[in-house]
């Protein structure tokens, strides 16, 4: 994976001679004998070590939509807004689903939801009365287009959506780095608006046919209104129901959408208990396989990046007595582990590296142990 790639480059040291590295204490051993040139310092060996590059102009419009409703739309906004706030970037998170709004419920902010879009264009407040500040993550905010059970008036449509992301482009505070747009479902009137401000879509969907060929028809939607940059989020992947072909697996659902994917999200019960607590994913301590992949696509919406689906064999390998323990997991996370050091500093990087490992590992098929074992390894790791 990407996250696991060396950051250092062998262009940045000296052709001819190397200075001898300690791994342990990250430190140089000085020469003894002749000074040698001086080197560029090291940046990081890991990419939690870093913050992510920005790619492309900002304010990023973003629009997460899916045509079927139910598989998650909703949720990702929610998570992937909270992650990317916790990456260092300002985020604004447009609610357009009209008289049936719900992300305010899952970040936690319905009793703070006093003023909305349609208030503005009314006139009775500003724009930055509208806009409500996660206590949180006080870079992230939440603006709704109306309040339940209204009706929007006959002049709301695309352009007066486009018209609020020029406002909150030139706004006092700054322009936002993300506007993500949380589309309602369907493709009728509210599907075109959410869709007329955005240059990138997320297209949420979950592997059964009927989400697959909504799916589908919203993509061929989306691309005649002139977005190229589409990327996929597949929800509640189960791998043990693939490997029982009662499932269609990731490979399926991109050779039958034909998009970039930009992350797996497997099916966690956490997930109805997050909602009912108006708790993100995200912010769980300690955090679930779901929260995690929400992360990982945070971090490549980011660096507009996509990963690659693997392979869930139907006849599992055969496993050694290591198996039982995680197997090639957890030699991976004790080399990784060891390579860094121990400082409370670096703590949290070397639980990042560990759950880097497990959700790769669990990509690759072994639900059952990190079910089972996943809160036991998290306090393992909080203490190495």
């Amino acid at each position: 994976m990407t996250s696991l790639r060396l950051l250092t480059e062998p262009s940045s040291l000296c052709s001819s001679t190397f200075l001898p590295f300690n791994p342990l204490y990250k430190t140089l051993i000085k020469p003894t004998t002749k000074p040698y040139p001086k080197l560029s310092p090291i940046r990081s060996v890991l990419q939690y070590n870093r913050k992510p590059e920005l790619a492309g102009d900002t304010p990023r419009v973003v629009v997460i939509t899916s045509g079927k409703g139910g598989v998650g739309k909703t949720t990702t906004t929610a998570n992937v807004g909270l992650s990317l706030a916790r990456l260092g970037f300002s985020v604004v998170a447009i609610d357009a689903d009209v008289g049936l709004r719900n992300l305010d419920l899952l970040l936690g902010l319905e009793n703070r939801v006093n003023y909305t879009v349609v208030e503005v264009l009314n006139g009775d407040c500003r724009l930055d009365q509208a806009l409500v500040r996660d206590k949180r993550w006080s870079n992230f905010e939440l603006l709704c287009i109306s309040k339940p059970r209204s009706k929007l008036p006959l002049g709301f449509g695309g352009k007066a959506l486009v018209w609020l992301v020029d406002a909150l482009k030139d706004r006092q505070e700054g322009c936002p780095d993300f506007i993500l747009i949380d589309c309602p479902a369907g493709i009728d009137a509210g599907f075109i608006t959410a869709i007329t401000p955005a240059n990138e879509a997320v297209l949420v969907t979950t592997p059964d046919i009927t989400a697959l060929r909504d799916a589908d028809r919203v993509t061929g939607l989306l691309e005649c209104d002139g977005i190229r940059d589409i990327k996929m989020i597949v929800n509640r992947v189960r791998t043990d129901l693939i490997r029982g072909e009662d499932m269609m697996s990731v490979l399926d659902v991109q050779e039958m959408l034909g998009l970039a994917l930009l992350g797996v999200i497997p099916e966690d019960s956490e997930v109805i208990r997050s909602t009912n607590r108006g708790f993100p994913l995200v912010l769980n301590k300690p955090p679930t396989l779901a929260g995690l992949a929400f992360e990982q696509a945070a971090w490549r919406l980011v660096e507009q990046d996509s990963m690659k689906a693997v392979m869930v064999e139907e006849e599992p390998k055969k496993r050694g007595f290591f198996s039982f323990f995680g197997g090639a997991a957890i030699c991976q996370l004790k080399c990784c582990v060891h390579k860094m050091p121990t400082t409370p500093d670096v703590r949290s990087t070397n639980v990042h590296i560990l759950l880097e490992c497990l959700y790769s590992s669990w990509v690759n098929g072994d639900p059952y142990f990190y079910q089972h074992q996943f809160s036991r390894i998290w306090k393992q790791a909080i203490s190495i």
